[in-house]
């Protein structure tokens, strides 16, 4: 990203010779992009980030195609909120307490009217992955006006995107998730795909996303997403070690602590847990003062300390949900800090519950 930064200050819109060379590192990452998500080059929309993504999705579908949109009830705010801010009638589909969409509900909730069905790859919470395959084939079969989005957000750094998401019309990423920059993602498209603008002006990306590239974004995401196809294999199987390590260590030592989800159907780097008696937003002070960055929820939302939209779709009680943890692992992490976590977390829920029966007993 450096050169994008100090020295290539070139607008790819323009047609000198700096503009140029910016247009083409603008392609060359293009190609990267549409090879890992598997859509043609011509298809991959840069975005800002993966709400955008998300947000052209189901308004650019919505706006070619008015009718019903179909989602699950565990989706990210991102495609649950655009999908309320269209004025569609919704259709929200329930999952099972470990998070797997319920495919006998979603073919119920599927008829002629459904236009747009948005099935997220793996839920950015607590990493359950649903089974795409299955989704597109009952909403092929029982919806054949839909266009099928997926949220691909959470997937990419550690499955195969282009494989679990073949056959989806419309697939979203983040840079910020698989080690690229933040403020930076894409929205793949399939080829012939009819999809309206959520941004008008200059008339970038093939009339579906105006405005000025961020070069250095750009070319950083495609590094990441090189990078991560080449060692994704790998770092999933050594970082599911330290996820088990780290998950089987904290149950071992926090009594009435609680897995969420069923870690078989998980991907490698979340490990979420609930601990009866502590509120999420204590705990989480706790850890950080001991050098453990961690959160309650999604990233995006862990200012508003309320029950996780998710964790209520599970079954789970309110007062339950607010005692949740989040902790993500990923290529940086190390022995080293799963150990400081595995002293850290079990002495911050002893010092909550310690003083909450001081209170108790007052």
């Amino acid at each position: 990203m450096l050169p994008w930064l100090t020295e290539r200050f070139g607008n790819p819109s323009g047609s000198h010779s700096v503009a140029r060379a910016a247009r083409a590192a603008v392609d060359d990452a293009r190609e990267v992009v549409g090879a890992a998500i598997g859509v043609e080059p011509g298809g991959v929309i840069f975005t800002a980030g993966g709400t955008e993504a998300d947000n052209l999705a189901v308004f650019g579908v919505f706006t070619r195609r008015p009718g019903v949109i179909v989602t699950t009830d565990i989706e990210h705010h991102a495609v649950l909120e655009a999908a309320e801010a269209t004025g569609a009638r919704l259709r929200k589909v329930p999952v099972d307490r470990f998070g797997i969409v319920d495919l006998e509900a979603l073919a119920a909730a599927l008829d002629r009217e459904v236009t747009l069905v948005s099935v997220m790859a793996v839920n950015n919470e607590i990493g359950t992955v649903q089974p795409l395959a299955h989704v597109a084939e009952i909403v092929r079969r029982r919806a054949p006006r839909a266009a099928l989005h997926t949220d691909a957000v959470a997937a990419m750094p550690w499955l195969d995107v282009a494989e679990i998401a073949a056959g989806y019309d419309l697939v979203s990423i983040s840079a910020h998730k698989f080690g690229g920059p933040q403020g930076v993602g894409a929205l793949g498209v399939r080829e012939g795909f009819d999809l309206a603008p959520l941004i008008h002006g200059g008339g970038q990306e093939r009339d579906r996303r105006s405005g000025t590239h961020h070069v250095a974004g750009i070319v950083g995401m495609a590094a990441a997403a090189a990078a991560t196809i080449a060692h994704r294999a790998s770092e999933g199987r050594r970082v599911m070690a330290l996820r088990d390590r780290l998950v089987d260590g904290i149950l071992a030592g926090v009594p009435d602590a609680v897995e969420t989800g069923r870690r078989a159907a998980k991907v490698a780097g979340n490990a979420h847990l609930r601990f009866a008696g502590v509120e999420s937003e204590a705990l989480l002070v706790l850890l950080d003062d001991a050098g453990v960055c961690a959160s309650a929820g999604s990233a995006c939302a862990s200012g508003a300390m309320e029950p996780s939209h998710v964790l209520l779709a599970l079954g789970i009680p309110g007062p339950e949900a607010l005692g949740s943890l989040r902790m993500s692992l990923g290529p940086t992490t190390t022995d080293a800090e799963v150990d400081l976590a595995l002293n850290a977390v079990p002495a911050a829920v002893a010092r909550l519950r310690a003083t909450l029966a001081e209170l108790e007993a007052v």
